[in-house]
């Protein structure tokens, strides 16, 4: 290398780690200059994009301009870019760490792309679990035993999310319905929104349930994702349980919201016939009208085989039903047999 491109190498500029995303290298080599990030890119000749345009869409040149002011190679900046995800799935890429790595808290000037998108529920440097933004372990929204049950589900949710992500998910090119497709069921509401439940509301006083009348009494969004990932519903927090419509509730969800959205793809993806029409049977008339409307856009063959199966389930509650009323009839004191009312089938 002779001196006229030496002259142009910055005199420091570290090595960047582990995954991490452009911004927050050059963010890291500003500041041993004592200046922003811009001003660094207006020094390099690029004085119009962000850094967090830059690393959602690098041209070569711009690239290659980075790499001639620093002392990498082109590839190693791009490396550092969101390259991979197709520009259908750039719009989730957070501007820094979505969650919190209680291990990266050490080094907080790193930002590793994974982090920022929304279905990375363990640090890729540490191997960690992430907690919440707030600082939160997710045991303290769901418990070990039942994490134990869906970390399985939940990485496989987010294989099938950065597959899409990265527009090379294979069960979306033959015929099974794509990711969007099924965020969009998860959403849908099934049943019409209503105030929390007894079961839902916390342990108050009298006092205090007066004092909080307004919220005892405010509809919640009920969302098939409460059917498909009852684990969700059953532990997480009442007003956490709606979420955003279709992708934008990857975009915008918590860490707890994001984890039983991935459970809910999972599912979804392994056995869409049944837990659809486990839905679509828990769903009243206002919410099988929503749900029917978003199964418009699956296949034909796998809505016929969720009819099927939605059958076979009504079947099965009915003659549940049945065998339950003639178990009451059984052990009651009245003696049915005298009640001409009563149909001969309910007398043992």
């Amino acid at each position: 290398m002779n001196a006229a491109p030496l002259a142009l190498i910055l005199p420091v500029a570290p090595r960047p780690a582990a995954e991490e995303r452009l911004s927050s290298w050059l963010s890291r080599i500003a500041r041993i200059y004592d200046m922003s990030a811009s001003a660094l890119l207006a020094h390099f000749g690029l004085a119009g994009p962000s850094a967090l345009t830059l690393e959602h869409d690098l041209a070569a040149g711009e690239g290659a301009l980075i790499a001639a002011r620093t002392g990498l190679s082109a590839p190693t900046i791009e490396g550092m870019t969101f390259s991979t995800l197709a520009p259908h799935a750039r719009f989730l890429i957070a501007p820094s760490a979505r969650y919190f790595c209680p291990c990266c808290a050490e080094t907080p000037a790193i930002g590793r792309k994974d982090a920022a998108l929304p279905w990375t529920f363990w640090c890729s440097a540490h191997g960690v679990r992430l907690w919440a933004r707030e600082k939160r372990q997710m045991g303290s929204f769901l418990p070990e035993s039942v994490l134990e049950r869906l970390d399985p589900l939940a990485q496989r949710g987010a294989a099938r999310l950065t597959a899409w992500a990265e527009d090379r998910d294979p069960l979306g090119e033959t015929g099974s319905p794509t990711v969007p497709d099924l965020l969009q069921f998860l959403t849908a509401s099934y049943r019409r929104a209503s105030p929390p439940s007894l079961a839902e509301q916390p342990r108050l006083s009298l006092e205090a349930r007066r004092a909080n009348h307004a919220f005892l009494n405010r509809p919640i969004a009920r969302q098939a994702l409460l059917v498909v990932a009852p684990e969700y519903d059953r532990f997480a927090p009442i007003l956490a349980k709606p979420v955003r419509p279709g992708l934008a509730a990857l975009a915008c969800g918590s860490l707890l919201q994001n984890y039983a959205l991935a459970v809910g793809v999972a599912r979804l993806t392994e056995n869409p016939i049944e837990h659809a029409a486990a839905a679509l049977a828990a769903a009243d008339a206002e919410g099988e009208t929503h749900l029917r409307r978003v199964l418009g856009s699956w296949p034909w063959v796998t809505r016929r085989r969720i009819d099927a199966q939605l059958r076979r389930f009504m079947v099965s509650s009915s003659l549940a039903k049945n065998a339950s009323d003639r178990g009451r009839l059984r052990h009651s004191s009245i003696n049915y047999a005298r009640v001409p009312q009563i149909s001969d089938r309910f007398v043992p």
